[in-house]
């Protein structure tokens, strides 16, 4: 196999927890000499595995983003968390990747964090290989893992390797492009799977391609030179998976992955001459450099001294060194070139998701974190307040996912969180770093709301003067899981694009706290009327009357509560089935008829978060150990009429017409 294209990659390394990611990681620096020694994740050593919380937990919570050379061609690699608390993590990093090695443990197989990232892998376009871990370990699998992943994630998957060996007698892999004459080899286990792998790997590859099906039916067999363009290209559109497999503790298979990603996955695109255009996607602290800004370069080219514009911020901002990290350590490189990635200092306002420079080269991003729950944090004394509130707005700057809820009269504090988990480690992180000793009370679901009905919401500030902005909105139900949808129906000459445009950077934070004071989703919001005046009228007070006409409509339309619900698969053997389908009945679930296999009973459909926060530990109890629950997120839905939960509301209340002008405009001067 050869190397395509420009010599440089971005590939992020995706697993379930505990499928050996950060192990692998650690194996392909090691091997490709960017560390001397192995690190490991159980003894706290591993290289991307920095955080203090990380080396005692032995779990990844942050990205990690490092670099290496494998013949000739330099990889980013970045490390993600396994664990479904840290989506986010990296739900940012699928963003700024043009490759990607999944990881699936041989043993336990395709899990419920496989198959988000997989599903937002595919919603991406981004090319994938798909690594089986493992094959060392006692009880692997290889084969009923492969079928799990054709029924579960793709037919596409396609193993360009036979496995010689299990468990103990795993040795490796046989090369399935890269074997001559087969037919003449002695017909070991090994080589029966090699032959038989080989004209597997050939049919479905033939597949893609309606020339080469042709040749291969004519000829009967095709040469590695008339497979491979067209297998890179199947991978480039994401057709085809190819599947590898491996024992990354002993190191075997990791040369041969490094080696695939190298030659089957995509160099990234970026034209060095094009206008500057990239996003910020992870954000680090420096005791020396402050605030360390994780680019992808789309376009253009960014220099030391360089000035920036941050488009969301609206503001710019110099460039003082610009740096490739290696875990914990780096190196002044002075130049970032479009393609590739790297650390950049000086940055003192940038956020995790803005732009820089022109917006139009930036792909989009797929949210698949959706934190269901909301903690308080409790802290020890008064005089700790401050230092706590600085403490949580800057690890939310780190993860917008938190939504650090500030209630200032009350001195309250609540974060937005996946899991305990992550509640746990946030504790953790607020100790090592700032010294705080922080608790955390209760998770409490995070609900939505929704309008009931179509109605109007309406808004003359003109009092008191100089101010004038006039505003209706039309306010009407949307279908589940479609968000926010706005737009405008008013002239400019009626209200100048400038005020639009004001409003419609307004109403998706008007609509964060409804009537209840839960975000409100699902609807579609309609600018029909809209008036400024000559003289009196400023952009600002547009920042005022857009959240007092959005209320005004959501009092009019009314709004229902809408409550989380996860999918879940649950496996357990048939003699609790009973017991099981009367907990979940009592939890409000939802399932479909239950199948038995073998004697144990598999179950799937939809819970409440709500209902079945302490289910997990619940099953265990009711299974002696021996009942498995898969989980994710699958969207919002209505509440029972019974369930009435409201949320302690963030600053005045717009409604509150005469205390929220004053409010807002002390805020302004």
């Amino acid at each position: 196999m050869t190397e395509q294209g420009i010599k440089l990659r971005n590939v992020g390394i995706f697993a379930h927890v505990d499928a050996g990611k950060t192990t692998t990681t650690e194996q392909i620096l090691f091997r490709s000499g960017r560390i001397r020694t192995l690190g490991s994740v159980d003894d706290g050593t591993a290289q991307t595995d920095w955080l203090e919380v990380e080396r005692t937990r032995g779990i990844s919570v942050r990205s990690a983003v490092t670099r290496f050379q494998w013949k000739d061609v330099q990889v980013n690699l970045v490390d993600t968390p396994g664990h479904v608390d840290f989506l986010s993590e990296v739900e940012r990093s699928l963003r700024v990747m043009d490759g990607a090695v999944l990881i699936v443990s041989a043993v336990e197989g395709v899990q419920a964090q496989t198959e988000v990232i997989w599903q937002a892998l595919r919603d991406l376009g981004i090319p994938t290989l798909i690594y089986i871990n493992k094959m060392d370990r006692i009880g692997a699998e290889p084969d009923r893992v492969l079928g799990e992943i054709h029924r579960l994630l793709s037919s596409g998957a396609v193993p360009i390797q036979a496995y010689d060996g299990l468990e103990g007698g795993f040795s490796g892999s046989v090369e399935l492009l890269t074997v001559e004459e087969p037919d003449k080899v002695a017909l070991s286990p090994s080589t029966v799977r090699t032959v038989e792998g080989r004209g597997s790997l050939i049919e479905k590859i033939a597949e893609t391609d309606d020339a080469l099906l042709e040749r291969y039916f004519e000829q009967g067999e095709l040469s590695d030179a008339e497979l491979l363009p067209v297998f890179r290209e199947s991978i480039r559109e994401a057709k085809l998976f190819p599947v590898l497999y491996g024992a990354s503790n002993r190191g075997i298979g990791v040369e041969q992955l490094m080696d695939a990603v190298i030659d089957l996955l995509p160099s990234p695109e970026g034209d060095e001459s094009a206008p500057l255009s990239g996003v910020v996607f992870k954000l680090d602290k420096d005791p020396v450099m402050g605030r360390l800004a994780y680019v992808r370069l789309y376009g253009g080219a960014l220099r030391n001294r360089d000035t920036v514009r941050n488009h969301a911020l609206d503001i710019e901002e110099k460039v003082t060194q610009i740096r490739k990290m290696e875990g914990q350590r780096s190196e002044d490189i002075g130049i970032l070139k479009a393609g590739d990635i790297a650390v950049v200092c000086g940055w003192s306002r940038v956020r995790i998701g803005d732009v820089i420079g022109d917006q139009e080269g930036v792909p989009g991003e797929r949210r698949i974190a959706e934190p269901l729950l909301t903690v308080q944090a409790h802290w020890r004394n008064d005089a700790e307040y401050p230092a706590v509130v600085a403490a949580f707005q800057e690890l939310a700057d780190e993860d917008p996912h938190l939504d650090v809820q500030w209630l200032q009269e009350d001195r309250e504090l609540h974060v937005r969180v996946m899991g305990p988990i992550q509640v746990e480690v946030l504790g953790h992180m607020l100790m090592s770093r700032y010294g705080l000793d922080v608790t955390f009370g209760a998770p409490s679901v995070i609900y939505k709301e929704t309008p009931v009905r179509k109605a109007e919401g309406f808004v003359a500030y003109t009092m008191p003067k100089p101010c004038w902005a006039i505003l209706r909105f039309v306010i009407e139900p949307d279908v589940r899981g479609s968000g926010l949808t706005y737009r405008s129906n008013v002239r400019t000459e009626n209200l100048l694009e400038r005020y639009q445009n004001e409003v419609a950077r307004r109403v998706p934070e008007a609509l964060e706290q409804g009537l209840r004071g839960w975000p409100v989703t699902d609807l579609k919001v309609t600018l029909v009327e809209g008036e400024h005046h000559v003289w009196h009228t400023h952009p600002l007070n547009f920042v005022v009357a857009t959240p007092m006409g959005i209320m005004d409509g959501l009092v009019n339309t009314e709004t229902r509560l809408l409550e989380p619900m996860l999918r879940f698969r649950l496996s357990t053997p048939e003699e609790y089935g009973g017991k099981i389908m009367s907990e979940l009945v009592v939890m409000r679930g939802e399932f479909d008829t239950p199948k038995v296999r073998q004697g144990r009973m598999e179950i799937e459909g939809r819970l409440p978060v709500a209902t079945s926060l302490e289910f997990p530990a619940r099953l265990g109890s009711m299974t002696k150990g021996r009942g498995t629950l898969t989980t994710f997120f699958d969207g919002y839905q209505d509440c029972p009429p019974d369930v009435n939960a409201e949320r302690t509301r963030r600053g005045v209340n717009p409604l509150d017409t005469s205390k929220y002008i004053l409010a807002t405009r002390n805020a302004l001067t």
